[in-house]
C-alpha cells in the first residue's frame, strides 16, 4: 500500500500565533502516525515561486492522510494556523511502482 503524505508551502505572518498551531497540530499528528520527513530546513528554490517555509509530513497511507486532515483535532489546529500564516498544502498519495 502506498504511503500518504501532506506537502505543505508556508509563510508566517504572526510567529506567536503559528508556534500555537505547531503545539495544537501535535495531537491530530499523533492520532494519524505522522512522521515530518521536511520541516524547515535550507532550501533553494530552483524553479516557480516558494514560500518561506516547507514541509512534508509522511502517513501510513493516502486514507490516513485525509483522515487527518479531516479531523476534528487538526481543524482546530488549522483555525490557529490561518491566524498566523498563509499555505498552500496538498494531501498526495505515494509512488509504489517500478523506479528507474
Amino acid at each position: 500500500m502506498a504511503k500518504g503524505y501532506w506537502i505543505g508551502r508556508v509563510d508566517v505572518t504572526d510567529l506567536d500565533a503559528y508556534k500555537a498551531y505547531v503545539t495544537a497540530n501535535a495531537e491530530a499528528f499523533r492520532a494519524y502516525g505522522a512522521r515530518f520527513l521536511v520541516r524547515g530546513g535550507t532550501f533553494e528554490c530552483v524553479e516557480g515561486a516558494a514560500r518561506a517555509r516547507n514541509v512534508v509530513i509522511e502517513f501510513d497511507s493516502y486514507e490516513q492522510a485525509l483522515a487527518c486532515y479531516r479531523s476534528d483535532a487538526y481543524a482546530h489546529a488549522k483555525s490557529l494556523r490561518e491566524r498566523g500564516a498563509v499555505a498552500d498544502l496538498i494531501v498526495i498519495e505515494g509512488y509504489d511502482g517500478p523506479q528507474p
